[in-house]
């Protein structure tokens, strides 16, 4: 199964570095994501893929009977999938702004021109 999801990862990391180096700003939001994911199976799979009970400490013992789940990564995971969602949602957010300023998502295209009266450029 460490295979499968090795090589789920290295697609995932490939098809999101791919997309980061487009022109296109949606499709860098898209390769965020990708390597976002990719990482938090890269956590998951690390933390070891065990078929256990929760950990929990039985009456009397000191310590979980094992096979037991480690709880570490899935915390780990679940704290990472939350701010990337927040990462997500605030470029997103910019992306929107930037093409209505704009008017395109090319990042070639892109560029700024200073308006102000004031400036001496």
């Amino acid at each position: 199964m460490e295979s499968v999801l090795a090589i789920v990862i290295g697609g995932l990391y490939a098809a999101g570095l791919y997309l980061m180096v487009r022109r296109s700003i949606v499709k860098m939001i898209f390769g965020l994501a990708l390597l976002g994911n990719a990482a938090n199976l890269l956590i998951f799979t690390v933390g070891r893929l065990t078929r256990g009970r929760p950990p929990y400490v039985p009456v009397g013992g000191t310590e979980p009977v094992p096979p037991v789940a480690d709880p570490l990564p899935q915390a780990l995971i679940l704290t990472a999938i939350v701010i990337g969602f927040g990462v997500q949602a605030f470029a997103l957010v910019l992306i929107k702004r930037v093409y209505q300023t704009v008017g395109t998502d090319d990042l070639d295209e892109m560029t700024t021109t200073d308006t102000d009266p004031r400036s001496n450029g």
